[in-house]
């Protein structure tokens, strides 16, 4: 194997294997459906966590990533221009939000709705107290 090749798959071994299986775990999706969803077969999912596959293609990291619910530069890279901003420090509420993102789709879109009107509420009770 040549070095390219070599420092290809390690590439994907040392980070991007492993962001796929923690992302596909935390979604309680398994390697089965996320091949389903994304459109190839799952042992290209099983061989890309393992790292012994080549990085797959921008569509399928595309496709991947839109699955997971993640940018595909954080599913590649491990950082999104979003996560470097997002800093929580109520320890509390950072607990909460690991909570929801355990939970089915369904559920958190029901949460994300109520945050969003919350949100609204506050917004518009701030502009008519000027």
């Amino acid at each position: 194997m040549s070095n390219s090749k070599e420092k290809k798959r390690a590439s994907v071994k040392d980070g991007f294997g492993q962001r796929l299986r923690e992302l596909r775990r935390q979604k309680n999706i398994t390697q089965i459906e996320l091949a389903k969803r994304v459109g190839i077969t799952h042992t290209h999912i099983g061989r890309y966590e393992l790292g012994t596959a080549k990085k797959p293609s921008a569509d399928t990291i595309q496709r991947i990533a839109e699955v997971l619910g993640v940018s595909s530069d954080y599913l590649l890279e491990g950082v999104s221009e979003k996560a470097v901003q997002a800093r929580i420090e109520d320890k509390e509420l950072l607990q909460q939000f690991q909570e929801i993102e355990k939970m089915p789709d369904e559920e958190k879109t029901v949460v994300k709705k109520f945050l969003d009107a919350f949100i609204a509420k506050k917004k518009i009770q701030e502009l008519t107290a000027r």
